[in-house]
């Protein structure tokens, strides 16, 4: 969580304290960043994170065999499909609209889907796996619902804010990090909400969204700015690397045993990890 919302400032100059919501295949929460390592959780996803539901959507309609779609992900799919599909032919409700807080919850629309689904499969007299002639529909208005249920949510975060002074009244930042957020249809969603809250709506750039290295090096970079989890007196700290003994019996094994098979040089040396392992417990 920390290194996606600090990954925005390494391309954006963005001063604390501003809002983050990260929406992904595994993660959907909102937070107040007030530091490097200092955030206020306001709302996170009872369930499932909005990315998988996404997908499973996605798998349930069999969008990997529709031709525009077979070479895209869960979610890119439903964005793809979408465009062709009308938004209001299904009514699919956001889930907690009398919840007075931040959370999120996907589970019970995912349910409410799945059975839709079903029920267009008899309707039509087709197979579990063959695509719906209603498939774009079910798309466009399964994203619709999710856009909104976020965007409601994170105007609720951002009222909350501003009335406790914890963001800016004119110049409040909103961070949006994560996959999902490459979605422009929910994006647009949540550009409505700043639009109207009079905050900056910032997304990193998508390479950075999905790039662990890149962001937990960023992440390094500001803790080490910041001094903080930096040990500056390395004395009495004892190193003991674990594998560095048997990785170079290994290679020197197989450099001189070159007629030997491949795997039973790799077995022997999953061999002598597994000893070890037993010796140091």
């Amino acid at each position: 969580m920390e290194a996606h919302a600090l990954t925005i400032r390494l391309t954006n100059k963005v001063e604390f304290p501003f809002l983050v919501l990260l929406i992904s295949g595994g993660h959907c929460l909102l937070a107040l960043v007030r530091g490097v390592s200092d955030f206020l959780l306001l709302g996170k996803s009872l369930d499932i994170a909005p990315g998988d539901m996404l997908d499973k959507v996605a798998r349930r309609l069999s969008l990997i065999k529709h031709p525009e779609c077979s070479a895209m992900s869960g979610g890119k799919a439903i964005e793809h499909l979408a465009k062709q599909g009308n938004k209001l032919h299904f009514d699919f409700r956001p889930p907690m609209q009398r919840a007075k807080n931040c959370d999120f919850s996907f589970s019970g629309l995912q349910h409410i889907v799945d059975k839709t689904i079903m029920q267009k499969e008899k309707e039509e007299g087709i197979e579990k796996g063959q695509i719906l002639s209603s498939a774009a529909d079910i798309a466009a208005a399964v994203q619709h619902t999710i856009a909104c249920h976020i965007a409601k949510r994170t105007h609720r975060a951002i009222l909350f804010c501003k009335q406790r002074d914890l963001l800016c009244q004119s110049n409040a930042v909103l961070v949006v990090s994560g996959g999902v957020a490459s979605n422009l249809y929910i994006r647009e969603a949540l550009e409505i909400v700043t639009d109207a809250t009079r905050c900056t709506l910032l997304c990193p750039p998508p390479r950075l969204c999905t790039d662990n290295g890149i962001m937990i090096a960023w992440n390094g970079v500001e803790r080490l700015r910041a001094g903080l989890g930096i040990l500056h007196n390395t004395e009495g700290i004892r190193y003991e690397p674990k594998y560095v003994v048997p990785f170079i019996i290994f290679m020197q094994f197989a450099s001189e045993s070159q007629s030997l098979d491949f795997a039973f040089i790799c077995e022997v040396f999953i061999d002598i990890l597994v000893i070890l392992e037993e010796g140091l417990h």
